[in-house]
């Protein structure tokens, strides 16, 4: 069985070091350890961690990197990135959120998974994105939070 594609943004690996989202980011850090997911990371991301506190740092060196594939930054994601901030989804000063976005999608991840409500895991904004996508060609994609990635084996009554 194919596993789910899942791009992660910047956001999930502070979340790990963060109170109110702790708990939620290292339950979904565990599913990944598990081989549940194939993890995307892009080119954006690498930079942004580049920055971070050591202890976030440490969630990304970690990860099993048989689960990993990088994503390029190519003219491509830029093109859609573009298109995003065309469209008025989000604006210039937001360019790296419309990138993580544009990247997920060209490299066909089935969900992008973000703590970052404002700009990302925000239901008009997901609509828009999608609305874009489909007008130049591509897919839809799902965006969720850790907190909405749980267990899908659990029984459904």
């Amino acid at each position: 069985m194919r596993k789910i594609r899942v791009y992660i943004d910047t956001s999930v690996f502070g979340g790990t070091q963060d109170d109110e989202f702790t708990e939620a980011s290292r339950r979904f850090f565990r599913d990944i350890y598990a081989g549940r997911y194939e993890i995307l990371l892009s080119a954006e991301v690498y930079r942004e961690l580049e920055g971070a506190p050591e202890p976030v740092r440490e969630v990304w060196k970690n990860l099993p990197t048989e689960y990993v594939e990088d994503v390029p930054i190519t003219p491509e994601v830029e093109w859609l990135a573009q298109a995003y901030i065309d469209a008025g989804i989000l604006n210039v000063s937001s360019e790296g959120d419309a990138r993580h976005v544009a990247a997920a999608v060209v490299a066909e991840a089935d969900v992008i998974v973000s703590w970052n409500f404002k700009h990302i895991v925000n239901r008009g904004r997901i609509h828009m994105y999608n609305a874009v996508n489909a007008l130049k060609g591509y897919r839809q994609i799902e965006i969720f939070s850790p907190l909405e990635m749980g267990d899908d084996e659990e029984e459904i009554i």
